[in-house]
């Protein structure tokens, strides 16, 4: 007779707790042009309409604060007439990739060097001190460098 024991992990549990990713709230990004269309629309309402404003667009007072700041320091004119720039071409990215790969294995390679450099010095310690009257040879453990 054979008994099998059933545990909490062989059991698929639906108790609708979703990953830690899932349900993420997403960052909201503004073109400037709605950022000065809602300027405009803000500072011509009254002041109790600003805030029927605000909760319809979904916006806090901070985003208005934000905007006022960056349309008068000249940084919201520039950005509607730019065009978006594509993405970058095959070859770019494999330059970019091989530019990377090239500085990784030439940290490596000096790397290298410095441990052989403490190899080599080593070696010739060791033969040295072996001619000494009464001194041992120096022995090099793996796993030293």
């Amino acid at each position: 007779m054979i008994t099998m024991t059933m545990t909490l992990a062989d059991r698929s549990v639906d108790d609708g707790v979703v990953g830690p990713r899932v349900d993420r709230p997403k960052r909201r990004r503004f073109s400037a042009e709605y950022k000065l269309r809602v300027l405009a629309e803000y500072d011509a309402a009254e002041p109790g309409e600003r805030g029927a404003l605000l909760r319809r667009e979904g916006l806090y007072s901070s985003h208005v604060v934000d905007w006022r700041r960056a349309r008068d320091a000249g940084a919201l004119d520039g950005l509607s007439a730019q065009p978006r720039t594509g993405q970058r071409s095959v070859q770019q990215s494999e330059n970019e990739q091989l530019r990377r790969d090239n500085e990784r294995l030439q940290r490596e390679l000096t790397k290298t060097r410095a441990a052989l450099d403490v190899v080599g010095n080593l070696g010739v310690v060791g033969r040295l001190g072996s001619r000494e009257k009464g001194v041992g040879r120096l022995r090099l453990v793996r796993g030293w460098i």
